[in-house]
């Protein structure tokens, strides 16, 4: 007699979404590398930084309230309940996968942050290590989970009615990853190009790991396991 356990589900990442995933996470590295470069050490902000915060904050500066409601998708509170109802989607519908992806999604990305390249690029904003912004990096790791997990399967065509939700819900997400950068941002707690390493930084670190778990092995270790009930052993003849 056999048991057997629900699969892990489809692949993350089939069909045209491997390239693409690919060339994203490939860009990702790439701008965190060359920003971390550029703004190894520094303590100012540059003219762009310049150009693009001083009227974010002269704007929320006035209401610093409102700014800490803006940033507050991306602290550990809601994105650890963002991270649970996804992985409770994720198991509803059969995705052992998915809810793997949902649960090291984001910190993943904040140990990336926080643990290593703050300190290597050592980029500080009013004393405090500010490059890349973890804030934007958790919010959009979880903005790259659902993108990942709304990917049709390759088998459904471009005509497929879910289509517009799908990218509905994708908006809605990237939507909440620049608020939260808009909010960061507003409460001088990093400078404009800390969120866009933050935002690489989360989507980067998605991609690279639905590669992982699109792996052979990964997939064995999340699928089919058989279980074999010991057989009856045949009575001895008197």
């Amino acid at each position: 007699m056999e048991r057997t356990h629900p699969a892990p589900g489809r692949p993350l990442l089939a069909g045209p979404a491997r390239p693409w995933a690919a060339t994203l996470l490939v860009g990702c590295a790439v701008l965190v590398a060359v920003l971390g470069v550029l703004f190894a050490h520094q303590t100012t902000a540059d003219r762009l930084d310049q150009a693009v915060d001083t009227p974010v904050v002269g704007w929320l500066g006035g209401h610093p309230s409102l700014a800490v409601w803006l940033a507050f998708p991306g602290s550990l509170i809601p994105a650890v309940a963002f991270s649970a109802a996804i992985i409770g989607a994720c198991l509803l519908a059969g995705r052992r996968n998915g809810a793997v992806l949902a649960a090291v999604a984001v910190p993943a990305a904040a140990g990336l942050t926080d643990g290593l390249f703050k300190h290597l690029v050592d980029r500080t904003y009013l004393g405090v290590l500010s490059y890349p912004s973890g804030h934007t990096a958790s919010v959009f790791a979880l903005v790259a989970t659902v993108a990942v997990l709304l990917l049709p399967a390759p088998q459904l065509t471009a005509t497929e009615t879910l289509r517009p939700l799908r990218g509905l819900l994708t908006g809605l997400a990237c939507g909440v990853g620049i608020v939260v950068a808009i909010g960061v941002m507003g409460l001088r707690w990093h400078y404009f190009t800390d969120t866009v390493a933050g935002a690489a930084v989360g989507i980067g670190t998605v991609c690279g790991l639905a590669f992982l778990l699109d792996l052979p092995l990964a997939r064995r270790s999340l699928g089919r396991v058989r279980l074999r009930a010991p057989t009856a052993q045949p009575k001895a003849r008197v």
